[in-house]
């Protein structure tokens, strides 16, 4: 087990999920209801566990990898928690509008941009750069903390955005 494949493993569920709210009818606000809730609570118990177990070892043992800025993991960290920042409020934006409108859809697919973003950054630099640097046994100790942690928050975490400077120099 690799942390870093579980992070893979979660976003391909959250494409799937934001795919499948494309398919959905706008009239069937029971099923985009369902669906979104669970996205939505996913997405920020995914951000919550790469915060708590992916990041502060990226930044122990990262040397940016391909197209991130600098010699270490610090300016690709914080990217990744604001992006994580943009996300949260992408979240909670759709849930300013009655589901299945115009601009629920509109506010789902802005979501999902914010999102799609990010996971291609994180692919490309933080996981590549976890690869290559951290050893597997602590990808796979990670990997067991990653589970524990989304399994026991299925249904969501209290989403808080988080100064993403201050975060890394407590974690770095």
């Amino acid at each position: 087990m690799d942390i870093t494949q579980l992070i893979l493993d979660d976003h391909a569920e959250q494409r799937r999920l934001f795919a499948i709210l494309e398919q959905i009818d706008s009239g069937d606000v029971g099923a985009l209801t369902a669906v979104w809730g669970r996205l939505s609570a996913f997405l920020d118990a995914h951000a919550e566990a790469e915060e708590r177990f992916f990041y502060p070892e990226l930044l122990k043992v990262g040397e940016a990898a391909n197209d991130a800025a600098g010699d270490d993991a610090g300016p690709e960290t914080v990217d990744a928690i604001e992006d994580h920042n943009s996300l949260r409020d992408a979240v909670r934006a759709v849930e300013r509008h009655t589901v299945g409108s115009p601009a629920w859809i509109a506010a789902v697919g802005r979501a999902n941009v914010v999102n799609s973003k990010h996971m291609g950054e994180e692919e490309r630099q933080g996981l590549t750069d976890f690869r290559r640097n951290a050893p597997v046994e602590t990808r796979h100790a990670l990997a067991v903390k990653f589970a524990a942690f989304t399994a026991d928050h299925i249904t969501g975490v209290r989403p808080v955005n988080k100064d993403p400077e201050a975060y890394v120099e407590r974690h770095g």
